[in-house]
């Protein structure tokens, strides 16, 4: 299990028992259904790793990007791999390395001898769904690559604008900063990923699992056995459902009321902007749309703040030496702020 959880398998169930909380209508519970056999499809190459494949919906679902970052060998790019094969999308990977440039990433101009003209070349992130392997192994000249095709999902050269395919992700991978060979991703870079996803060792019987499916045979290079779960068309249709999930005056303040606890805290420097206020908006409504609510409640909300949010607070420099960590703040602000009923 991540520790992207508060990303649970199923949803809170927020409404009173008496009370049924109201479902989303037919037409969203297929595609919800349809959406949900991609857990499914996953589940065939990867184990113990449910709330991480939940993050990954939630960012496809809310149009954004998601940062898995972990110890090497704890399945992170078999995850995505087989996310991306369950989608039926297109799918390009970039191993990032010290000496990969720019142009290697979004496409570059090429001179054609044989029109004596430069034309673009495109790059790998000219996908539906683009891997972005151990994204900080290569220093951020290179990672700046990334940040137009993320945040307006376009790349421009030479004056020249070109969309990129829909749906679109990034899924990036990093091993802990910790690690030898790293470098320090910049907050505008991190920015853009909608939730960063904590990818740990699996439990015991999970890891068992997956070293008996290895001695039967099973090899993460064939990913044969994961079919496509959902069309190109129902990834669409489920983002545009997504967009209708509602969200009251109450729930808006309480999102805002967050924000600010953040930014009040004595070991943050820099708490949540607004845009990461927007952020778990986004990711409230998907979780709650995978639930099948029509409506995002508080439960949602809190669900979702910690891999919202973990990857844009910045600390005070003693409170890192100290040892204090983001997620024990997040969780400090969750009990201190007030709900609403």
């Amino acid at each position: 299990m991540t520790d992207a959880a508060p990303l649970h398998p199923s949803p809170p169930t927020p409404a009173p028992a008496q009370q049924p909380a109201p479902r989303l209508d037919p037409d969203a519970e297929r595609l919800r259904q349809a959406v949900a056999r991609v857990r499914t499809e996953v589940g065939k190459a990867v184990v113990g790793q449910d709330g991480a494949v939940s993050g990954l919906l939630i960012a496809l679902l809310a149009r954004g990007h998601a940062l898995l970052e972990g110890v090497p060998g704890v399945a992170k790019t078999l995850l995505v791999r087989s996310f991306s094969r369950a989608l039926g999308l297109d799918t390009k990977r970039v191993q990032f390395t010290p000496d990969l440039m720019p142009g290697d990433v979004s496409g570059s101009l090429v001179y054609d001898a044989k029109t004596g003209e430069f034309e673009f070349r495109e790059g790998p992130v000219f996908t539906n769904v683009l891997l972005a392997d151990e994204i900080n192994r290569t220093p951020p000249k290179t990672q700046s690559a990334l940040l137009e095709a993320m945040e307006e999902r376009q790349v421009s050269s030479d004056g020249v604008t070109r969309p990129l395919p829909e749906p679109f992700l990034a899924a990036a991978t990093q091993n802990p900063i910790e690690h030898e060979g790293t470098y320090t991703l910049p907050e505008a870079q991190l920015d853009r990923f909608l939730l960063k996803l904590s990818i740990r060792v699996p439990e015991r019987d999970a890891e068992i699992d997956v070293l008996r499916r290895h001695a039967t045979g099973f090899t993460p290079r064939d990913l044969g056995a994961v079919e496509a779960a959902v069309t190109p068309e129902e990834i669409l249709e489920a983002q545009r459902s997504v967009d209708r999930v509602e969200a009251t005056d109450d729930v808006l303040a309480y999102i805002v009321d967050l924000a600010r606890a953040t930014r009040e805290a004595a070991s943050v420097a820099v708490g949540a902007s607004p845009r990461a206020a927007t952020a778990l908006l986004a990711a409230a409504k998907a979780w709650a749309w995978l639930g099948g609510y029509p409506a995002i409640t508080p439960d949602h909300v809190q669900a979702m703040l910690t891999p919202v949010w973990r990857h844009r607070i910045q600390l005070r420099p003693d409170a890192e030496i100290e040892g204090v960590s983001v997620d024990a703040i997040l969780a400090s602000v969750l009990r201190q702020t007030a709900v609403p009923r």
